[in-house]
């Protein structure tokens, strides 16, 4: 918890202090039954805690977010990610484009599990509705045996008449593999196609969500120590979210 704690304090200096002139930073807390990315487990199956920071600085956005992931096999026992990211948006008429990078930095992990990626969103709304669509790559690097793609897309709207928002999304993993046992992080047995839909309810400065998330990840061997077979299979997740 030490080594959370520092990340966590490390993120928000970097990202709120020099920004504290020009845009207050929101800050949000979060529990969740699993910390579950394209379909696959970051925190062995277990529940886990999470803490982020978003602000403004000059144009862009900037972003933090502590997670355990509860020695996660995955990555090589790692007892916390933060995931640092810088973006920027424009607005094309009624279309957003945003483009970011993404740094994913690992404590506790056995072996050099960091990595980066960078990212283009294009989101529209329609009515009550909001489709976004866009894609995720992480150049070639050793921490994941080779690069990875994965282009997404969701829709999100509000159920007319009560308080809820359902949401839904696709997206597929690929990408080239150099070593496969650390490719087995993010592509278990190779390229794959995950999907979820869900519901949440926001309540004042508390959301109340609940996912159900499944992969086509077939029941092919995994030769990678760190592909975790146990926590890649069809899953419902819930999770409560506090603003600050």
């Amino acid at each position: 918890m030490k080594r959370i704690a520092m990340m966590l304090a490390g993120a928000a200096s970097v990202l709120a202090g020099p920004a504290l002139a020009q845009s207050r930073p929101s800050v949000g807390a979060e529990i969740a039954t699993d910390e579950v990315r394209r379909g696959l487990s970051w925190s062995d199956g277990r529940p886990a805690l999470s803490a982020d920071v978003t602000t403004d600085v000059a144009g862009f956005d900037l972003s933090g977010r502590v997670v355990t992931t509860r020695d996660s096999r995955r990555h090589a026992g790692a007892d916390a990610v933060a995931d640092l990211e810088v973006g920027r948006g424009f607005d094309l008429g009624g279309l957003s484009l945003r483009g970011s990078v993404i740094g994913h930095l690992f404590a506790g992990s056995a072996i050099k599990a960091d990595y980066y990626e960078l990212g283009g969103t294009g989101s529209y709304t329609l009515g009550p509705v909001t489709l976004d669509a866009g894609a995720k790559y992480a150049p070639d690097q050793s921490a994941i045996g080779g690069d990875n793609l994965y282009l997404f897309a969701n829709a999100s709207g509000a159920i007319i008449g009560t308080p809820l928002t359902a949401n839904a999304g696709i997206g597929r993993s690929s990408g080239s593999t150099d070593d496969p046992v650390r490719a087995g992080r993010l592509r278990p047995t190779g390229d794959y196609t995950d999907w979820r839909l869900g519901l949440s309810y926001g309540l004042s400065k508390v959301t109340l969500s609940v996912d159900y998330i499944a992969t086509n990840i077939d029941d092919r061997p995994m030769s990678s120590p760190l592909a975790d077979p146990d926590h890649v299979g069809d899953r419902f997740v819930a999770r409560a979210r506090i603003a600050f």
